[in-house]
Order: C-alpha cells, then structure tokens, then sequence
C-alpha cells in the first residue's frame, strides 16, 4: 500500500509553497526520512522528507506549482524500484494549482553542451540542478553531463562546476551568454541574410521564485513607506586589520573560528546604539517601540538571492559567538537549510556589499527596522594624518535611514560612533 508524502508545516502564517525540484524520479529507492523534494517560501527552501523507506512511487504536481501546507504531492510505495516516466500523471498536471508554461522554463533553463556525451542513469539523476548550479553552469560553459556530483545522492554541486571549469581541458571553454546560443532543433531558426554577421538570438523567460518576489515586494514596501535617507563616512581600518593579525592565530586555535571584521562592526553598533537609541527601533502605527536588545540581521548572499538571518542579543554577545553565529549561518544560506527561525525578526541590519567589491553603494532598509549599515571594500587611500599625507586602508560607510523616525544628527551620530570604534578598538573593550 502507497505512503502518502504531504507538505510538512512551513511557519507560523504561512499556509502554502512552490513546489521548487524534485530529487526523486518515480521508480527510485527512498529511505525514511530522505529528501525527496524541495519547496519554496516566500522566505527559505524547505526540504520535504519521505515518511517511509521504500521507492518512489509517483509525483502528483508539477515543479513550479503551488502548493498548501497539508497537500498530497507524492506516494512512496513498497518493493524494489522500477524504470517510470519522471513526470508527473496527466491527471496531476491538470489538478495542480499554478502549472504554467514560466514555471517549466524556471526549472528546465538551457543547459549547454547535453548533447555531446551519453548520459547514464546516475547522471541523469545528478542534473536535476538547483538554481544555483544551473546558474555556475550557464556562467562557465562546462558540459554538466560530463561531471559526476560530490553532493547528496550524486548531485552536482556548485564546487563540482567550479572545480571542473578551472582545469585546463574547460579553461577556454565561453559561457552560454558569451556565445551565440543555438535556437531548438524542433523550431530553426531562419540562417542570417549573407554578410549580416548577426547570429541567433533568443529569450528565456523564467518565473520569479518566491523568495524573489517576496524580496521585490518588502524592497517597494520600504521605498513606498519610509523617507529614506542615506549619510556618509569613511573609516580608517588600520587598527582592526592589526589586531586581528595579531590575534587571529590564537583567535582560531581558542575558537575553531576565524576572527573576521563583521564580528567587529556588529560590536560597534551595539555601542553606538545604546547613545541613539533611533536607530534600533522601529514605528509601529502611531507608536515608537523602542528595543533593550539588539538582534542584528546580517545580509547573507544565498543562491536564490539575498536573506537576512537574525543574530539575537548580538549586544550581549562575545566576538567569538558572534563570529561562530555568522559562520554557521553562512554555511546553512549556502546548503539551502536556513529556517524560518533563523531570520525572523531582527531590529538592525548591517550588509557588506565590500566582498563583492562595491566601493559605495545606499543600502535599502529592511522593514520594519528603521537603518541598516552598509559595509564596503578596503582600499588603501591617501589621507593627511599629523600634517603628513599617508597611505591608509580606508572603508566607506554608508547608513541609510528612516527620516520619519532618526534625525539627521542622530544618524550623523551614530555612524561617527562607529567610526570611533573601528579605529580605536579599545573602545569597544572599555565601552567608551
């Protein structure tokens, strides 16, 4: 007899998903508690488990569907597995909630090269790719077919691409967008006219995934609501970067973490909090809810885009947790795994749009926060210092601010604050 398979709860108010891959093909073996699909939330991807070892029986909607907390999606039944189709009945497609043509193109995107080798069942199972592979592959050009996966039961991941498009044999190899991409073989495309020297060109067009949309709608929210504003400052970065070569060796072998700079800002901030008080709060109606703690939100890049997970009473906390609490966020943004819990809340957000290179930037406000703080790269400037013109590793820094809430002098203050602290970290340990 089939185990149903159904939608596990996914938080507090949230009542349905989109469907984002299934990582079972009908036929395949199971065991309890494997993964046999992913779901998408308008905030993480969530893993739905099967209840029962047995093999994959059939899938009853459709990637890219939507689906509700409690909904039957699939069956697992007993005996050993067997070839089946790996779509889902027709029957399930015509029941399903949201099944268009945008959504098979989010989850079938072109990949290059699939034609040039023959591929086995187990690699066949290895490309059903997550967003973020699917992109390493269309930006390198390597031919996924060709690579066996490192990840759970033989998929491919991110690091699989990467390695594979630095060896010599696909160091030459173009992405998809550096060359002119061939048009389906069922559909030709009409040859160019002779001596046109224009070549094919295509569109994909793709469905926004939840969290994409949900980022969208909360980025419009804050511009539609708040009156923001951004102030500027710089930072002069030489006492951190000297305190953490000093320390960093014994930081790591005390730790098993390595001494980073957020663990220095987000120490900053609680600082400069506590003297503007604004900043850490938030307007709820015609009230101003002022907070005794601090939970920072930390922008973390993730390969479905930008989330923010909650470190909690960062203001009570050493740098070793702090720096320990981004790490393992870190990893889990990079796995797929953060929960709902990991980025509910939050009263302060710093993102450090420096490791990706950014010289300045006006970072958005996340609601219902009132500022955010906007890290940026380290890049040695000339400054006067003692009348002398010297060469210094500076930061720009960037506060972008509700107005309605923060006064220009306090957002003022408050960056100055941190400046302080960056460049005279004793202050932080003395809390001056």
């Amino acid at each position: 007899m089939a185990t149903e398979v159904k939608v596990p709860a996914l938080g507090e108010s949230i009542t349905e998903a989109t469907l984002g891959a299934w990582l079972k093909k009908p036929g395949e073996a199971v065991a309890a508690d494997e993964p046999v699909a992913s779901l998408e939330t308008d905030k993480v991807s969530v893993e739905v488990p099967s209840p029962v070892a047995g093999t994959f029986g059939e899938a009853l909607v459709a990637e890219g569907d939507t689906v509700n907390v409690g909904a039957v999606i699939a069956t697992i039944g007993n005996g050993a597995a067997a070839s089946a189709p790996a779509q889902p009945s027709a029957a399930a497609k015509a029941g399903a909630q949201s099944s268009s043509p945008a959504s098979a193109a989010q989850t079938a995107g072109p990949l290059p090269s699939q034609g040039h080798s023959e591929v086995t069942d187990e690699q066949a199972a290895a490309l059903r790719l997550s967003p973020a592979v699917r992109r390493a592959v269309q930006e390198s050009g390597v031919d996924p077919a060709s690579l066996t996966g490192s990840g759970k039961d033989g998929r491919l991941t991110k690091e699989d691409v990467q390695k594979a498009a630095s060896t010599p044999a696909n160091a030459g190899a173009q992405p998809p967008e550096a060359r002119a991409p061939s048009p389906p073989a069922a559909h030709p495309a009409p040859a160019p006219a002779a001596g046109s020297g224009e070549g094919a060109r295509t569109e994909e067009r793709v469905k926004m995934t939840r969290l994409r949309q949900t980022i969208a709608t909360r980025l419009k929210e804050a511009q539609n609501t708040a009156a923001l504003l951004t102030t500027f400052n710089d930072v002069d970065m030489s006492e951190v970067i000297a305190a953490r070569a000093r320390y960093k060796d014994l930081f790591e072998k005390k730790h098993g973490i390595r001494l980073g700079f957020m663990g220095f800002f987000v120490k900053a901030v609680a600082l400069a909090a506590r003297d503007v008080p604004a900043v850490n709060a938030r307007i709820e109606g015609d009230e101003i809810v002022y907070h005794d703690y601090l939970d920072v939100s930390v922008a973390v890049s993730a390969p479905k885009g930008l989330v923010v997970p909650v470190i909690r009473s960062a203001d009570r906390m050493s740098f070793a947790e702090i720096e320990q609490a981004i790490a393992g966020y870190g990893k889990k943004a990079k796995d797929g795994t953060l929960t709902q819990e990991d980025m509910k809340g939050g009263t302060f957000t710093i993102s450090n749009g420096g490791v990706f290179g950014s010289l300045l930037s006006t970072p958005i406000i996340n609601p219902p926060q009132s500022a955010v703080l906007g890290m940026h790269r380290i890049e040695e400037r000339p400054v006067v210092k003692d009348g002398q013109i010297v060469a210094r590793p500076m930061m720009y820094l960037a506060l972008s601010y509700d107005h309605r809430l923060v006064d220009g002098r306090e957002a003022v203050t408050f960056l100055v604050r941190v400046k302080e602290a960056i460049e005279d970290p004793t202050r932080l340990l003395i809390d001056l």
